[in-house]
């Protein structure tokens, strides 16, 4: 009897656990976004949070292309914010209804802070000794960085290319790089760890930023809530603060 009776009892405590967890599943949504929306989107998470009580927000920040590509290889999510509108377009077929652009935003030059190497220009990225990082050309920032080289007609030859613009901005503020192209909000967001040195072509290489709520969501109602308040003036308020223009 005394058997049975624990059987009954673990039965009972695992079918409670079992709807505890769908429970905790159903009260949030997982939003995959862009490395450059680290702080603006950590922000409007938690406003989100505190607007609707119950309701967490999960992130996975990461470069654009990467987050493509764990969605097309079946990682579980309901909102997708891409840096640029390629990336959005390879997730096409995971999206549900058409995408929003929300933000835009441009690159700029990093260096050590009082910019040691004497950097006025995009040409003096070239100069021989001058270790320059980069995104990778499959990463939004690594598009306009190209896009940025044909406008000036200078060839850069980084010492490396990184998969989100937040790694470009850690190699310079580590010392493992004299300059990095990252974009104006990551460098505003570093504050006296960089100097910033604008370029007038960086209008030549701008990124506009979707986001959409994707097709496979368990939450689809709590999604299109998050993407309202990003795209609503509540989200555009934020992103200006940090930098991004309008869409």
């Amino acid at each position: 009897m005394k058997s049975i009776v624990a059987l009954v009892a673990l039965s009972l405590a695992m079918l409670v656990a079992g709807c505890s967890s769908s429970q905790q599943d159903s009260s949030s949504i997982t939003v995959f976004a862009a490395a450059s929306l680290k702080s603006t989107f950590t922000e409007l998470g938690s406003r989100f949070e505190k607007d609707n009580p119950g309701t967490a927000v999960i992130f996975n920040f990461a470069g654009s292309s990467d987050l493509v590509t764990q969605l097309t290889q079946g990682a579980p999510a309901d909102v997708f914010a891409s840096a640029d509108t390629k990336n959005m377009t390879r997730a096409a077929e995971l999206v549900d209804g058409e995408p929003v652009d929300f933000a835009t935003n441009t690159l700029t030059i990093v260096t050590a802070p009082g910019n040691p190497k004497g950097i006025k220009d995009f040409s003096d990225l070239s100069k021989p000794g001058t270790h320059v990082v980069v995104c990778a050309p499959q990463v939004p920032c690594g598009s306009a960085t190209e896009k940025a080289e044909e406008a000036t007609g200078v060839t850069l030859t980084p010492v490396s290319e990184e998969s989100a613009v937040t790694d470009v901005l850690g190699k310079v503020t580590s010392g493992q790089a004299d300059a990095g192209l990252v974009y104006v909000t990551d460098a505003a967001a570093a504050g006296g760890k960089v100097t910033a040195i604008a370029f007038p072509e960086s209008a030549d290489a701008v990124n506009t930023y979707p986001i959409a709520v994707l097709r496979d969501s368990t939450n689809p109602e709590a999604a299109r809530r998050f993407v309202d308040l990003v795209t609503g003036p509540a989200g555009r308020e934020v992103l200006a603060a940090a930098g991004f223009a309008a869409p």
